[in-house]
């Protein structure tokens, strides 16, 4: 999602007339793009703005965009003065104005509000991937999870039009992009504004009925507002693609009750059964977070046996981390950060080996795959399956780049899959 707002900025500053240029060293304008999701986020920021300020600060104009910005408004002014703008994600479209701001002179601008009915879009987006192309559906956040700084720095949940997002994916198509993914904090949360009306799983089936569009993905889904119906429009459309990012955070429903998840674990195993009980298989990924206020040991089993329960394709690990603005930052029972290491530590290593028994599984398997890359080095292709998988194999043709190809997995690891060209 950053990424893809890193897309807009740089297809709105173009379109302005500015040249792309490939280090800082040739720029006038510095946009340093950032996220506070993380712990340290801010310090990280401001370090880089100083290393940006020595090694080619002279006559430059510097801006900081993204959830930092948004969180940390004009005290950056303060802590880095040489930062003559500071504007974040909802304030993308008003970029030419702020930029005619700079250009006048102005050495403070900001565009802060978060006060908008309005989505993050903007007319002009530069793609970055010559075959996947990423849409925002809906932006901000409603569940207000009592770890999650999210809400306090994208704002309330605003979506699309459904038919604006059919037009910008039939666009794409018409470029030759065959891959879509549909993005958003919570993108099963997607409710279309206009009479149509439509829900996430009419949206996501009728983008994957767009002429020219192979494969459509979807990121990141909150397990509230995950329904059966999402998995019916995979079931019943092929484009749509075999795998459901859900993240959990924990397996212990008196920890998700402490993170204000709004599920239990059991609610949770509810949607895991609808996909286990799909057509097709599908791939299950997820995000869990260590060491939350509270958690004990019991909860942590708890989590380690989800795991088990769920075989999880991959998962994104997290230790906890204190951020400004939240409900968690008020309770006490802090997990030491020793602590915390040690569970992500067993964590890991738990779903190590549970990703080596699937992969182990794919062997003899043969999978289409979308090529997205080669190592010059190894002369390997690389590309990605339907669940998500990342696969490479070596071939002596030179124009297998965004291509669908079908490869036989002959050799697997806990991360990786390695296959023959069929």
């Amino acid at each position: 999602m950053n990424a893809h707002d890193s897309e807009k900025v740089v297809g709105t500053l173009l379109h302005e007339g500015y040249s792309r240029v490939a280090t800082a060293e040739q720029a006038n304008y510095i946009f340093y793009n950032t996220c506070s999701i993380r712990d340290a986020a801010e310090q990280k920021v401001f370090n880089r703005l100083q290393h940006f300020k020595k090694a080619a600060g002279k006559g430059k104009v510097f801006a900081v965009i993204g959830c930092v910005a948004q969180q940390e408004g004009e005290k950056i002014f303060e802590r880095a003065p040489h930062v003559s703008l500071v504007a974040g994600s909802a304030s993308y479209s008003r970029l030419p104005e702020m930029l005619a701001e700079l250009e006048a002179g102005n050495r403070r601008v900001t565009g802060l509000n978060l006060d908008t009915d309005q989505t993050f879009d903007t007319p002009f987006t530069s793609r970055d991937n010559p075959h996947r192309g990423w849409i925002t559906i809906i932006e901000g956040c409603d569940k207000k999870c009592s770890y999650c700084v999210v809400p306090f720095t994208r704002g309330p949940e605003r979506s699309r039009t459904g038919a604006s997002v059919i037009e910008e994916a039939a666009r794409l198509a018409g470029l030759g992009y065959t891959e879509i993914q549909l993005l958003g904090q919570n993108v099963n949360s997607y409710r279309d504004p206009s009479p149509a009306g439509w829900d996430f799983a009419t949206l996501l089936d009728q983008v994957g009925r767009v002429p020219g569009i192979k494969r459509v993905r979807f990121t990141t889904s909150h397990p509230r507002d995950f329904v059966k119906p999402i998995i019916d429009a995979i079931d019943a459309n092929p484009n749509l693609c075999n795998h459901v990012h859900l993240p959990v955070q924990s397996g212990s429903s008196r920890v998700l009750a402490g993170m204000q998840r709004l599920y239990t674990r059991e609610q949770y195993m509810e949607r895991i059964e609808w996909m286990r009980q799909a057509k097709r298989p599908i791939a299950i990924t997820s995000d869990i977070i260590v060491g939350f206020p509270g958690e004990t040991e019991t909860d942590f089993e708890e989590t380690l046996e989800l795991l088990e329960e769920v075989k999880y394709d991959s998962i994104f690990s997290f230790k906890y981390s204190r951020r400004p603005n939240t409900p968690a930052l008020e309770l006490g029972d802090q997990i030491s950060e020793d602590e915390k290491t040690r569970r992500i530590v067993i964590l890991q290593e738990r779903q190590r080996a549970i990703q080596m028994r699937q992969n182990v599984e794919l062997l003899g398997e043969v999978e289409e795959l979308l090529v997205e890359g080669r190592y010059e080095s190894s002369g390997q292709w690389v590309g990605r399956t339907t669940r998500n998988r990342n696969l490479t194999f070596v071939s002596p043709k030179t124009d297998l780049l965004g291509t669908y190809v079908p490869v036989r997995v002959t050799r697997a690891g806990p991360a990786s899959l390695t296959g023959e060209l069929i």
